[in-house]
């Protein structure tokens, strides 16, 4: 039997779900990616087009749509809060809308399917680290809950898809993650963190900084995503993936003007409704069922990010939404 799959990537001209659609054409599938490209880009995927066993369509995933298919990851959800901010009822409909259409598909064609969750579910954690056991502490009405609450609402479905017809699912819960190719003007703190300092401007810190985050380069999460999809189907529950390595939002900002021998200064804005203080990964799951952890150290995961923003005109990128 043939180990070639057809694989369906929904929101695969993003910043992680291109280097997974590069990690699976290079292995030989055949892969179909699909995008609205609201915040993505097609740079992010040209050099694959011309590969025949790949194939790039614009969609919608809150709109239906009828393939093929051996497996499917869905990775489409505006994922930084400006973005999915923009149109929050949107982003639900993204979740949970988009997520129904992939499930449909999914059993119809008894294929696997992925669910790249977040560690959001976890809200503002009053259980540190963050154990895939730990419901999470989430304002179901605040202005960060179409993304937090979409995304448990996502997870939700394919739980009762998985136990009303017995479908093959793989839930993963992903912890802050950079590197190449993310949107320089997507709101998170890597990539502001990196834009300002290569800018010579100033480096803004929500809060007084101490607030903590864990940092996963995008090569070891797409190693992740690749072993939980290949994972027995025993192992139908959330999985966290993230680097258990936590840092203060100040820490990074430091770093990053080291690295990029910047001399911006630190100035600090209040801190955001409903911002996560703390946030670390519980990974003993994947460890014990992947047999994955992270390999790349901040440092140099931070330092190959800032030699990438460095060939990238700033000016080629889409302006930023409005609530930037």
């Amino acid at each position: 039997m043939s180990k070639i799959k057809r694989i369906l990537v929904a929101g695969g001209a993003g910043f992680l779900g291109s280097h997974l659609c590069e990690r699976l054409v290079a292995d030989g599938h055949d892969v179909i990616c699909i995008d609205n490209f609201f915040t993505s880009q097609k740079s992010n995927v040209a050099h694959l087009l011309e590969r025949p066993n790949f194939e790039l369509i614009r969609h919608d995933i809150v709109q239906p749509i009828w393939l093929e298919v051996d497996e499917i990851y869905n990775l489409a959800c505006p994922a930084a809060p400006g973005h999915y901010q923009y149109n929050p009822i949107k982003t639900m409909k993204t979740s949970v809308v988009g997520s129904m259409n992939l499930l449909g598909m999914a059993r119809r064609c008894n294929a696997k399917i992925f669910q790249a969750s977040t560690s959001e579910v976890y809200g503002d954690p009053e259980v540190h680290p963050q154990p895939e056991s730990y419901r999470g502490s989430v304002n179901p009405i605040g202005v960060r809950a179409c993304y937090d609450e979409g995304k448990r609402a996502a997870e939700t479905l394919f739980m009762d898809y998985h136990r009303m017809h017995k479908m093959r699912i793989r839930i993963c819960r992903i912890f802050n993650t950079y590197g190449p190719r993310m949107h320089p003007f997507d709101g998170r703190v890597v990539s502001n963190f990196i834009r300002q300092a290569l800018r010579g401007e100033d480096i803004t810190i929500f809060g007084d900084g101490s607030q903590t985050r864990s940092f996963c380069y995008r090569d070891d999460l797409v190693e992740g995503f690749l072993r939980l999809m290949a994972a027995p189907d025993s192992v139908n529950f959330p999985v966290n993936l993230g680097n258990p390595g936590e840092y203060t939002i100040k820490q990074l900002a430091e770093l990053t003007i080291e690295l990029t021998g910047s001399k911006s200064k630190l100035v600090y804005r209040p801190l955001p409704a409903d911002d996560p203080t703390r946030r670390r990964p519980d990974i003993k799951l994947a460890k014990k069922h992947l047999q994955w952890e992270p390999t790349i150290p901040l440092r140099e995961g931070l330092q190959k990010t800032i030699d990438w923003f460095k060939t990238i005109d700033f000016e080629q990128y889409r302006p930023p939404t409005p609530n930037f």
